[in-house]
Formats: structure tokens, sequence, C-alpha cells
């Protein structure tokens, strides 16, 4: 079988189970390392389908800087539709509950505790449809609840 044309499937799968052991330094490695294999690949190909898996540039486990993957998913970004999946955002003078349509609750609190310093929050309890929002300082909650609607609504 040639592998001069295999799919970029069959790459990306190979290339994620390379970047999981951390090893790789640059672009120009991991596209040697392909080409070694019998796969055509350049360089552009290789940045693009390392910013498609999100592959990210960090320290491994020896302390070197290496590419890999993240852990854990980012959260969704501000110019997504998050504020679709709000309902209602309510406060009382100790903690702020968002109620979210089913199934939502938990990737709008990922996002408000990945942004916890810019909405001023200690962090989130969330449910399935519901948030709980621990705020830094009780005497400034209307701040919080401002900076957090701005957050899901900008």
């Amino acid at each position: 079988m040639n592998k001069l044309r295999q799919p970029t499937e069959e790459i990306t799968t190979y290339l994620r189970k390379h970047l999981s052991q951390g090893t790789t330094s640059t672009q120009r490695a991991l596209c040697q390392h392909l080409n070694g294999l019998g796969y055509e690949v350049n360089q552009s190909k290789i940045s693009r389908l390392l910013r498609k898996l999100g592959a990210i540039k960090s320290k491994n486990e020896q302390g070197h800087i290496a590419y890999g993957l993240p852990r854990e998913p980012a959260p969704p970004n501000k110019t997504s539709l998050l504020h679709q999946m709000i309902i209602e955002i309510r406060s009382n003078e100790t903690s702020i509950i968002i109620q979210t349509t089913p199934g939502a609750a938990a990737v709008i609190a990922r996002m408000l505790d990945f942004h916890r310093q810019q909405s001023q929050i200690l962090g989130t309890i969330a449910g399935d449809d519901t948030i709980l929002v621990i705020p830094q300082s009780n005497p400034q909650i209307k701040q919080t609840l401002q900076a957090i609607e701005t957050l899901l609504y900008a």
C-alpha cells in the first residue's frame, strides 16, 4: 500500500497519538518524522493539522518544550452563542444563580471558571440547567453580576 496518498484523517490520528507522547518540539521534526514514515506532508499542512487538533507547546515531563494536546479542551469562546442558552440570571446578597436550557449549565460554568478573574468569581457549581456562582466579594456582588453579564452577553 502506497502511503504517499493517505487521507488526512489517518495523518491526524497518527499525530494525535504522537502528540500524546509530548516529545516533538518543532513542526519541522513532525514533518520529517511523517515523511520518514512515507506520508507526503509539508510544514504548512502540519501547522494546519496542529491548529485543528488544538495542539499546544508546553513543558513535557522531562522539562523540555514540546508539542502536545491539552489535557482538557478550552471552553467555548465569548463569540459563541452561549447567551442563547441562558434563561435567567438572578442574585441576592451572597450568590448568583444562572438558569440555562437543559444540559447547558456545565458549558457555561466552565467558561465562567476559565475567566474567573474577569468575572470576579471564586468558582461555580453546575447542575444540568442551573449554575451556582460564588462571587469573590459579597459587598461587590452587583459588580460581579455585571461582569458576568458582560462576559456572557458580549
